[in-house]
């Protein structure tokens, strides 16, 4: 099977030699390496002209068109059997591409999540897939626990994490690629949702490792951050979830926010490193302007409810995503 990489840059001239590096010592090398810049101003188009390697391709965007724009820019260069999608923030180890690839011998695998590993917390767990809540906000399996063996088995999950992931190709086809409507995060989620609507698989191949610098691009705790995964996560809830789950969603959003209230008066959790980090009110307003823009959205991803094969019941889906859950209390953890 032939495997193109797919990786979207902006301004991440100070990434791109760890992370090709790394491609070019896989055990099986990529057959087309594509780097789409997103309006880089950091030197980024001149350091990728003057690589010298044959595999690699590059496409140069005018503008910052974000994860979605960026993927699905370069979507219509790649001619491999598999996608590959890889962040300039990762660093896959030799044998990710390898590791992965048994798993498309079935032919109902559609994706496969990776190992990722923290690259400047050593030995802790950033993601290995992702668990959903019912509200659509989801967040990596594992995110912040130690890597001591507990992760070292194969087998089924939810979803993969878009930082590194494997896609069929002939399942893009047929579902669509990213939503280009999400610009920063949740559009691997939107993805696989699709993809298991669609009646696709997911495996889990710790093999298939990389070195994750955790929210490398805008940091933890930027307003821009929690206004994006708020935002979205409203959009990904209307286009795919069930509507038995829309329906109970705000129930499961009001405990959300209570448990993150609570972990700001306790001093625990993400929203009180937010606090400490932007202040309170930062974060208010963040949300704030993200349920509004949520709101707004939502007749267009109603628009787009039938625009995705659907083979799996409504029933089958809620008991796949009660299956891969997380609780309120766990999702307003720290990371």
């Amino acid at each position: 099977m032939k495997v193109s990489v797919l990786i979207v840059n902006y301004n991440g001239k100070h990434l791109l030699d760890a992370c090709l590096g790394a491609l070019r010592q896989q055990t099986h090398v990529p057959d087309q390496v594509i780097v789409v810049d997103n309006g880089s101003v950091d030197g980024s188009r001149q350091w990728l002209e003057a690589y010298d390697w044959p595999r690699l391709e590059t496409l140069f965007l005018d503008t910052n068109t974000g994860f979605s724009g960026g993927n699905n820019a370069g979507l219509p260069l790649v001619r491999g059997h598999i996608l590959a999608l890889l962040n300039t923030d990762a660093v896959a180890d030799p044998s990710w591409i390898e590791a992965a690839l048994p798993h498309f011998g079935h032919p109902n695998c559609g994706m496969v999540a990776c190992k990722c590993v923290r690259l400047q917390a050593q030995g802790v767990i950033d993601k290995v897939g992702h668990l959903a809540y019912a509200d659509g906000l989801n967040r990596g399996r594992g995110t912040g626990q130690p890597d001591d063996g507990r992760f070292d088995r194969a087998e089924p999950c939810l979803w993969p994490d878009g930082s590194a992931a494997f896609f069929r190709c002939s399942m893009l086809k047929e579902i669509g690629f990213l939503e280009p409507s999400f610009f920063l995060y949740g559009e691997d989620a939107e993805l696989g949702m699709r993809a298991r609507w669609a009646g696709y698989d997911c495996m889990y191949e710790p093999g298939s490792s990389v070195r994750h610098h955790h929210s490398a691009g805008l940091g933890r705790f930027a307003p821009a951050k929690a206004y994006f995964i708020e935002r979205n996560r409203i959009w990904l809830l209307v286009k795919t979830y069930p509507w038995q789950m829309i329906l109970m969603s705000p129930w499961y959003t009001l405990l959300r926010y209570s448990f993150n209230v609570l972990s700001m008066l306790r001093g625990q959790g993400s929203a009180a490193q937010y606090r400490e980090s932007q202040g309170a009110g930062s974060l208010a307003k963040a949300l704030l302007k993200a349920n509004l823009h949520g709101l707004l959205g939502i007749p267009k991803m109603l628009m787009r409810r039938g625009s995705y094969p659907r083979k799996l019941t409504n029933a089958q889906m809620i008991a796949l995503l009660r299956k891969y859950r997380i609780s309120a209390r766990e999702i307003t953890q720290a990371d």
